[in-house]
């Protein structure tokens, strides 16, 4: 169980600064020391924005990643990178980033690069709140790669990057971070049409030598590529089956969706904590700190408040940050708000 109630959080990843976008399509223009200087201003300002908020618990806001989990595969030896996606023009969707092809037996020995930003994170930090770090799972990283004859489909491809995933949490561990999230959304958008077992057995046997040495959660997330969801956007084909995922909190995006399925958060919370998304990152209206406090209010009606966190609906990487800057600081007052009419503030 969470040590304090209603607490506020986030999932991982924020938006980049303008001037990073930029730089990052300029990088030849920069140097060593230049860049290292970029990413830790780049994380500064991520900090910044979270901590003026206020959240119980923050991330780096996956500033040194291009997408949560595209530049994971820079770290996979084993692999051909795709140079270019299949499609460059017309409405977006996933169909523009490529997949890469698989060249030999996958290694990452340099891990998959999360252990330096953590450590990056915990130098750059000041105050009190949380430190989170996010992972993409093995079966999430396995959607971007290729079957080949040696690996002939995407769980062949999974059984590969489990042990390279799990010694990335152990590594993490080891650093002294004491909450992870490991993000699978894949398994998300799937488990309506694939073995929702095998799913489980999966993400079980991945974070296994960690559970208990930290705070785990996952994300159950119906996609959000540039605003836009991927899966079939309902919980229902998950359950029961995901309530056995070996996690300290699972988290569920409500906001987008109009609070549809708000029940299950009290079945969530007989076995576990329950972090839910009332923030809609893929709309800009500004949640006000009112419209916060009476979403919350609606989420103690299934789930009491020590077993109840708070949390945009995704990661906010797709959002503007002026908007993401606001979004968070209304749903920390609003949180506040029911905190101190519940007597815990």
């Amino acid at each position: 169980m969470q040590e304090h109630p209603l607490r506020t959080t986030v999932i991982g990843s924020y938006p980049f600064p303008g001037w990073l976008e930029f730089a990052c399509q300029n990088l030849e223009e920069f140097g060593d020391a230049d860049r290292e200087e970029m990413i830790d201003d780049a994380v500064i300002a991520a900090v910044h924005d979270q901590n003026i908020a206020g959240l119980d618990v923050i991330t780096d806001g996956e500033q040194t990643r291009l997408d949560f989990n595209l530049s994971f595969y820079g770290y996979l030896e084993g692999i051909d990178l795709e140079s270019a996606p299949p499609r460059h023009f017309g409405p977006p969707a996933h169909d523009q980033r490529g997949k890469h092809k698989i060249t030999g037996p996958f290694k990452a020995s340099k891990g998959l690069g999360t252990v330096d930003d953590f450590k990056r994170l915990q130098r750059l930090v000041q105050g009190r709140a949380t430190l989170k770090a996010s992972v993409p799972g093995p079966y999430t990283l396995a959607g971007r790669l290729l079957p080949n004859s040696h690996y002939p489909d995407r769980w062949a491809i999974t059984e590969e990057l489990i042990p390279i995933v799990a010694r990335e949490l152990e590594d993490l561990v080891a650093t002294g971070c004491a909450e992870i999230t490991v993000d699978e959304p894949s398994m998300s958008c799937y488990a309506h049409k694939e073995d929702t077992k095998r799913f489980v057995d999966i993400f079980n046997r991945t974070v296994g030598s960690v559970v208990g040495k930290c705070r785990l959660s996952t994300h159950l997330c119906f996609g959000n590529y540039k605003g836009h969801a991927v899966g079939l956007r309902c919980y229902e084909p998950m359950f029961p089956d995901f309530l056995e995922f070996n996690v300290d909190e699972l988290h569920v995006e409500m906001a987008n969706r109009e609070f549809a399925e708000l029940e299950l958060i009290g079945e969530i919370a007989k076995h576990k904590d329950v972090a839910v998304g009332i923030i809609d990152v893929k709309s800009y209206y500004i949640e006000s700190v009112e419209d916060v406090a009476g979403r919350v209010r609606r989420c103690l009606e299934f789930a009491p408040a020590e077993r109840l966190a708070l949390a945009p609906d995704c990661g906010l990487s797709q959002t503007a940050r002026w908007a993401a800057r606001q979004k968070l600081q209304n749903m920390v007052e609003g949180v506040a708000l029911v905190r101190k009419e519940l007597g815990i503030a």
